[in-house]
């Protein structure tokens, strides 16, 4: 056999026992007589000792060297107490070696396993199987498992069944791009791969699965950020007979005991609160605050309605809003970070940043705007945001989506500047009544904010005939720490709503027939009452796990440009495989 213990296993306990250890050359240690190394598998490490008393063994260790694939038999002995490594699981313990084999010899790596950083994150994702051998990696895969390990035996005992849906579907708009896939049997025609099981979840409430749940490969053709891939990990989840409230609650009693579990030194606030869409947007610029700290937007446009100031006067009569942000201690910025913080504002969206600089001393105020405004203006602005002695207050004035983006980028800034943020904490929260449906003024019509299935609020139901921007949807987002981690709603389940939505979006009958007639046709056979949710899992293992990007918690990513460094994906195809699916280039 290759080993009888694995290189994270012995103890005290196995002193005297002749082991049997497999695994890689993390580091090597040569004094000559005694050679040092650090046998490491994805168990641990183990410290052995190689003594040229031991003449095969000792020559085997001589020629080692990083990245080896040893095999060692030997016998465990306690280390002598100086020599105790508190840091290592097996530091009480070492093995002497008796035999040794090279299973297999390596060249020098590209990337130093036993060191963190250093090189480019290129040279990581190229030499992926090399980068996945390092303690974070593994660290991070595990803590991934353990999540969706939770994930599966909590909904198991929820009553839920895990039930598997196609990857090769029909393709339909769903707001972002499809990847496609064209079929060699059907020329001409094409599968998608799936953005969203969404509409077979539906199809498995009306075939009276009543608790569905996936861990879902899915797949989005779109720009890509440092939380997105082109290739995702979703919990998809669908129950029947149930309303907003019954989703959130479950929802909220799997994360809270998740966390517990997976990472118990995190401290998560319950019960998670709850926003309303219109109050997060007022409150915060976003959809998706960070909720670990207080910054909260101030609107200012009523003390400023009769204003001499043009830059505001003229954002307020073309329908826009002032509001301002409180930097708290940062009046004493120089005028150069304040105008890197402008540069910022820009990159919101805004045109400018109006800063007002309040003295810790008492002393006179500096400000971008202050000459320009009417008697007590300043005084009033100061006091409605809360401004004390050696606070920086900064105001935009623009339209509603300006205002909001901009003010959002600051408040986030500020949070890492000032460390508001507890990274001890997990703050989840929800965002509920999501506006139905939103005017798209270039293509003149009205676009399903979350997608076509969402169900509008009963109360809202008369206003869709009427006034549509007012509906309210059956939709809420699952929040955690500045993220978005998950998006659900109550779906419709009656044809004649669900034609409705179809008619305020501008779909015909014969396209919605020929897009989603499956759908229509199965909401005639008796549908249940039904909705879900589906947290996404890279970005919660990401949060949960401290990283900034999801490409940490996945074992083989893409780059931000949608490239596969170590395969070279996408490729060019052979003319031969083109033309056996009836596809010519141009």
């Amino acid at each position: 056999m290759f080993r009888s213990h694995t290189c994270g296993e012995l103890r005290p306990e196995h002193v005297g026992q002749t082991i049997t250890l497999s695994g890689w050359v993390h580091r090597r240690r040569d004094h000559g007589e005694l050679i040092f190394i650090d046998l490491r598998d994805r168990y641990g490490i183990t410290q052995v000792v190689f003594d040229s008393a031991t003449a095969q063994a000792h020559e085997v260790a001589e020629g080692a060297r990083s990245e080896f694939v040893l095999q060692v038999t030997g016998r465990v002995r306690p280390r002598p107490p100086e020599a105790v490594n508190p840091n290592l699981a097996t530091g009480a313990i070492e093995v002497v070696a008796l035999e040794a084999q090279v299973l297999n010899p390596a060249r020098t790596t590209p990337i130093y396993i036993a060191q963190e950083g250093g090189e480019d994150e290129a040279v990581r994702l190229k030499y992926r199987y090399l980068d996945l051998r390092r303690e974070r990696m593994q660290r991070n895969l595990i803590l991934r498992h353990r999540v969706i390990k939770f994930m599966r035996d909590f909904l198991d005992d929820e009553g839920f069944l895990e039930i598997e849906t196609p990857i090769l579907i029909k393709s339909t708009p769903e707001g972002a791009r499809d990847y496609l896939v064209p079929s060699r049997v059907h020329p001409g025609k094409f599968y998608a791969l799936p953005q969203s099981p969404q509409q077979l979840k539906q199809l498995l409430m009306v075939a009276g699965y009543d608790r569905y749940f996936q861990i879902a490969r899915c797949f989005r053709d779109e720009d890509l950020r440092a939380d997105r891939q082109p290739e995702f990990t979703q919990l998809d989840m669908e129950l029947s007979f149930v309303d907003q409230e019954d989703v959130l609650q479950l929802i909220e009693r799997l994360f809270t005991e998740l966390c517990r579990s997976v990472v118990p030194h995190k401290h998560v606030p319950t019960p998670f609160r709850r926003l309303t869409y219109a109050e997060a947007m007022e409150r915060y610029g976003s959809d998706k605050p960070d909720l670990r700290y207080d910054l909260e937007l101030v609107s200012l446009g009523d003390l400023l309605a009769g204003t001499p100031f043009q830059v505001f006067k003229g954002a307020l009569e073309s329908g826009g809003q002032i509001k301002g942000l409180r930097a708290p201690g940062c009046g004493g910025y120089s005028r150069k970070q304040i105008d890197e913080l402008t540069d910022l504002a820009r990159g919101g969206g805004a045109r400018g940043l109006a800063w007002a600089a309040l003295p810790a001393d008492g002393g006179e105020i500096r400000s971008s705007f202050a000459k320009n405004l009417g008697a007590g203006e300043l005084q009033a602005i100061v006091e409605r945001m809360g401004g004390q002695p050696g606070d920086l207050l900064l105001l935009v004035a623009d339209k509603p989506s300006v205002v909001a983006t901009t003010l959002d980028k600051l408040r986030r800034e500020f949070g890492a500047r000032l460390g508001l943020a507890d990274p001890a904490t997990l703050h989840f929260s929800w965002i509920v009544d999501f506006p139905l449906v939103d005017w798209n003024a270039d293509e003149g019509r009205w676009d399903a904010v979350h997608h076509p299935f969402t169900a509008p609020q009963d109360a809202d139901m008369a206003l869709m005939d009427s006034d549509p921007g007012k509906v309210r949807a059956k939709a809420y987002d699952l929040v955690l720490n500045g993220y978005e981690v998950g998006g659900g709603s109550i779906r419709i389940h009656r044809r004649d709503v669900q034609q409705k939505l179809f008619d305020l979006l501008g779909i015909s009958p014969e396209t919605a027939m020929a897009q989603f007639g499956h759908m229509l046709e199965a909401f005639e056979y008796g549908a249940p009452p039904h909705g879900g949710i589906a947290p996404g899992i890279d970005r919660i293992v990401m949060i949960l796990a401290d990283e900034s990007t999801i490409r940490e918690v996945m074992a083989f990513p893409k780059t931000q440009q949608a490239i596969d460094l170590m395969t070279a994906a996408p490729s060019s195809v052979d003319e031969r495989q083109l033309k056996d699916l009836h596809i010519a280039l141009r």
